[in-house]
């Protein structure tokens, strides 16, 4: 965690601790020191009641240092999963707006440059004639989300996704009609009953048949990141908070 007199970057868990830390640090800033350890009772002391101690160690943040938190918070950018939201309509552009957010990579997917239009600013997306074909091109690991407004192009980007084993989360909005549907058409075509089972559909299904576009989303963007979380769980590439430590001054 970086510390200046009137910012902070990155967190050492949020809470009482924190604050302190961060009063402690401006005060070392202020003061002209370089460095201190805290050793903190987290207890009664400072209004908390989990027990045990923290150490916590401030130094000035040099030329090294924000090199090393340069280098280590590109690396970890560039290592966080893609998820693609295949469609910008209500509940695309919502879903969108909850996952940038997150630490993934997302991107909206649309054939409709009006509806791409009315993303929230900053969203990357992409108008695409063939959406499917970005499935073909996208990064090992990646995620796919679909709902779009015509349900052949949905099932034809799920078919590209269903034959994609690397990807932790392929989801698709939509009805039990539609998956019964979905999965007629899928085993007609050759598909595999194993790969069909990994389909998300309904998304969000813990809304209990709630169909409001922001509870979809957000119940979704919960799915997505349980699936996530658990691939990198699955090949070793848990992602740990961000302990650069804490550093008093940028």
């Amino acid at each position: 965690m970086l510390v200046s007199m009137g910012a902070i970057f990155g967190t050492i868990g949020g809470g009482a601790l924190e604050y302190m830390v961060i009063e402690h640090a401006r005060r070392l800033i202020a003061e002209g020191r370089a460095e201190e350890v805290m050793d903190v009772p987290l207890g009664p002391e400072i209004g908390q009641c989990c027990g045990g101690r923290v150490t916590v160690t401030l130094r000035y943040a040099d030329d090294v240092v924000r090199r090393e938190v340069m280098a280590r918070v590109m690396a970890e950018d560039g290592s966080a999963a893609s998820v693609y939201v295949f469609g910008a309509g209500h509940v695309g552009r919502v879903l969108a707006q909850i996952l940038s957010l997150l630490p993934v990579k997302v991107e909206v997917i649309d054939t409709r440059q009006e509806e791409l239009d009315r993303l929230p600013p900053g969203i990357p997306h992409r108008q695409v004639a063939m959406p499917e074909a970005v499935v073909r091109s996208a990064p090992v690991g990646s995620a796919y989300v679909i709902l779009t407004h015509d349900h052949a192009l949905d099932f034809l980007i799920a078919n590209e996704a269903m034959g994609r084993s690397d990807c932790p989360y392929v989801g698709m909005v939509g009805s039990r009609t539609k998956r019964a549907k979905f999965a007629s058409w899928y085993m007609e075509q050759g598909g595999d009953r194993v790969d069909l089972d990994r389909l998300i559909l309904p998304i969000g299904a813990q809304g209990l048949g709630d169909k409001r576009p922001s509870v979809i989303a957000a119940l979704a963007a919960a799915e997505i990141m349980v699936h996530i979380g658990a691939r990198e769980v699955s090949v070793g590439q848990v992602s740990t908070p961000k302990g650069l430590g804490v550093t008093s001054g940028f």
